[in-house]
């Protein structure tokens, strides 16, 4: 089996180009702002599945940076798609949490009602439409808060400040389920096995990491996992300031996922301290 990747320096590409099935395209090779390039490239590798794992990902860079992260996350996954569907291959594009407002304390379905509170949500949402409208075998994977040793993330950000600081703010009523990046590569890696052999339906479906906890809850683990002493002082949203609204409720219901391709919530402590480690040494 052949499958094309696009990205190859994000969290989760970095995990899918260790895969030996699978093709890495960089930059160079395949420009997102470039909707039509990729769609050539798909044409040209003629693969047997596809997984767009690249994205304009800068949140609060999206709210005054919206035309670029609309090419990026709608126009480029757009054109992947109809490409797809035109050669008759599966696609995975992986979406986020940020679609929704966050309002309530309910995990969200994949069915929920898209209202993204800024410029990227609204990016991705378009491109959730346009890989839907393309009339291919896709899926549409929505994730959370994905960490690991490379790329930025949050727990990066929380292992550097420790360098400078020995106590933090951080937001506590923020709920979601941090990811690894690790796991959301091997479930696209799945996923896709599953739209080449028929086994898997498409679809939009949800995949994070359990159990759902707070920016301020996953930032103690962090530094209890990796040894370090921070004292962490819980604060609300609205007194920390950011260009971009957050959904406050970020859960996600990955009940679908499992019943259609049989992949489990991960759960994100595991691996944990050896990230920590990982970072700590690079």
């Amino acid at each position: 089996m052949k499958i094309v990747v696009f990205g190859k320096t994000g969290q989760v590409a970095r995990v899918l180009a260790q895969y030996p099935d699978v093709i890495c395209l960089i930059r160079s090779a395949a420009d997102l702002t470039q909707p039509e390039q990729c769609a050539k490239m798909i044409r040209q590798y003629r693969p047997d599945a596809v997984i767009n794992a690249a994205a304009y990902t800068q949140v609060d860079g999206a709210e005054t940076e919206e035309v670029l992260a609309t090419v990026l996350n709608a126009d480029a996954p757009t054109a992947m798609a109809a490409a797809c569907a035109a050669i008759g291959v599966g696609f995975v594009h992986i979406s986020t949490d940020y679609v929704f407002d966050g309002t309530g304390t309910s995990a969200m379905l994949p069915e929920h009602q898209s209202q993204p509170l800024g410029a990227y949500g609204r990016s991705k949402r378009h491109g959730e439409s346009g890989v839907i409208a393309a009339g291919g075998r896709y899926v549409i994977l929505r994730t959370s808060w994905a960490f690991s040793s490379h790329g930025t993330n949050f727990l990066k950000t929380m292992l550097r400040l420790y360098q400078t600081r020995d106590a933090l703010n951080i937001v506590s009523d923020q709920i979601g389920g941090p990811t690894p990046a690790a796991a959301i590569a091997a479930a696209c890696h799945a996923i896709v096995h599953a739209l080449v052999t028929g086994t898997g339906a498409s679809g939009i479906y949800h995949f994070s990491g359990r159990p759902d906890v707070s920016w301020a809850s996953f930032a103690a683990e962090i530094f209890a996992q990796s040894g370090r002493k921070v004292a962490i002082t819980a604060i609300a949203t609205k007194d920390y300031t950011t260009p971009a609204k957050r959904p406050l409720n970020s859960r996600l219901n990955c009940d679908s996922l499992q019943q259609a391709f049989g992949i489990q919530r991960p759960d994100w402590r595991s691996g944990l301290a050896d990230l920590c480690k990982e970072i700590e040494v690079m």
